[in-house]
């Protein structure tokens, strides 16, 4: 599925819910359903700065059955609610070129309201997250792994 389809496919699935409190509970099985960061990948490093709870995003280069690089995304958080948004985001940019995440149009976060009803101070982790997902992929491209 292309990034787009992706994000219609959450804003389908977020708009079937009026209230917001079935949209947290949304977002929190999200992140339960996202994989475990490894212990290792905890680090200094790895942690987002800008985010009110802790958030670590690691990136590894692989190709897929095409021959293509792609980037894969892991991530983690010690908040439930953040840890559905890394979940969100990882669906979305996880298994893309990073041409294709450098270049999308992540429309989904304000179709669905997201940034709206968070607080300032989740809001600007969004952002970082955001940033350090980009950054990603930028790197990967400067180094020609397109």
């Amino acid at each position: 599925m292309t990034i787009n389809e992706i994000q219609d496919e959450i804003i389908d699935t977020f708009s079937s819910f009026d209230d917001w409190m079935d949209r947290y509970a949304l977002l929190i099985e999200e992140g339960n359903s996202l994989p475990k960061l490894d212990e290792k990948d905890k680090t200094e490093q790895n942690l987002i700065d800008g985010c009110q709870s802790k958030v670590w995003f690691t990136a590894e280069l692989q190709h897929n059955e095409k021959g293509q690089s792609i980037v894969i995304y892991h991530g983690d958080s010690d908040a439930v609610l953040v840890r559905g948004i890394v979940a969100l985001l990882i669906r979305v940019l996880s298994g893309h070129t990073p041409k294709e995440i450098a270049d999308a149009e992540l429309y989904f976060i304000d179709d669905i309201q997201l940034r709206e009803h968070l607080s300032p101070t989740r809001s600007n982790g969004l952002s970082a997250m955001l940033k350090q997902m980009r950054l990603f992929a930028l790197a990967y491209l400067a180094v020609g792994k397109d």
